[in-house]
């Protein structure tokens, strides 16, 4: 039986400029793979809930798209979504990555987090990432520029590829929650995100991965159906799963399909394995490259793509 008074539920929210370790370290908190992350810059697009349940906790982790500077109206759309997220959580997760040092988008983000702060009282606890990637000398520095950066609860370096420290992360955020009867979620449930769109996750990330920088912005996944194959006993089940990937150009598609169809294979493949692990059978998967000529500006087809 839970003790009502001992235990503690609520929201997480990581931020970070794009490519800050967020997706990684939501990821090792949750011990399970929920949100893509592909080496590639902007790739998280939906919010994506990684649940992590303990006797005297339960924390919601919600993982955002990397604030920045909008080029465009799907990046206008994203940052409208990371700040919307930021006034509705309990705790906030301010990522930054040892390996760079702190910049400008950094310093546009603490400005942001201190307004939000200051008109909800939230705790920012400024977690230092990818720690694994630099020397103790260099971590202590990038510990220090964190301090002088803002006002935060607490300073947490960790590395999400590595899992040092992410149980202390963990700790921090969660005692920031407010007091709960018990979890908010069923003790085996990793994410509230329904299963087409971690599927369209999933495909996304095998299409970014080693593809030209300018693919990430340009790339939409849409997934049509997912059908129980007809015929099939009981005992050998397969998932048909229809998925149309959308590009801007015809160079883009051309660049996703490669030579021959083999890079499409490679994605199709790669893609496949993760969403059988996912779903727990196995899936025939039916991809398809299409081009939406500037999507990405254009608000009607924003909405048509799910943005």
């Amino acid at each position: 039986m839970t003790d009502p008074i001992a235990y503690t539920a609520g929201f997480a929210c990581l931020v970070g400029r794009p490519n800050a370790g967020k997706s990684t370290l939501t990821n090792a908190l949750v011990g399970s793979k929920v949100a893509i992350t592909s080496s590639k810059p902007q790739t998280t697009r939906h919010t994506i809930r990684g649940i992590v349940t303990s006797p005297s906790s339960q924390l919601i982790l919600v993982d955002t798209p990397g604030l920045h500077k909008p080029r465009t109206l799907l990046g206008e759309r994203l940052n409208d979504l990371v700040r919307e997220t930021l006034l509705e959580v309990d705790v906030i997760g301010f990522c930054l990555p040892a390996n760079q040092r702190i910049g400008p988008g950094d310093q546009f983000i603490a400005a942001e987090l201190a307004e939000v702060s200051a008109a909800k009282r939230t705790p920012v606890v400024a977690i230092a990432t990818k720690s694994d990637t630099v020397d103790k000398v260099r971590l202590a520095e990038h510990l220090i520029s964190i301090d002088q950066l803002g006002e935060w609860a607490a300073i947490v370096p960790c590395s999400g590829t590595s899992g040092a420290q992410v149980a202390d992360v963990g700790r921090v955020l969660a005692s920031y929650l407010p007091p709960s009867p018990g979890p908010l979620y069923p003790d085996d449930v990793l994410t509230d995100e329904p299963d087409e769109v971690m599927i369209a996750e999933l495909v996304r990330e095998a299409a970014l991965e080693g593809v030209r920088d300018e693919l990430p912005h340009s790339l939409a996944v849409v997934v049509e159906e997912v059908l129980p194959r007809a015929g099939r006993s009981a005992d050998n089940p397969l998932l048909d799963v229809r998925v149309n990937v959308f590009v801007e150009r015809d160079s883009q598609k051309a660049i996703v399909i490669g030579r021959g169809g083999s890079r499409l294979r490679e994605v199709g493949m790669r893609a496949r394995q993760n969403i059988e692990a996912l779903l727990g059978q196995r899936v025939h998967l039916d991809l398809h490259v299409k081009v939406a000529k500037d999507w990405q500006r254009d608000p009607k087809q924003l909405g048509r793509l799910g943005f």
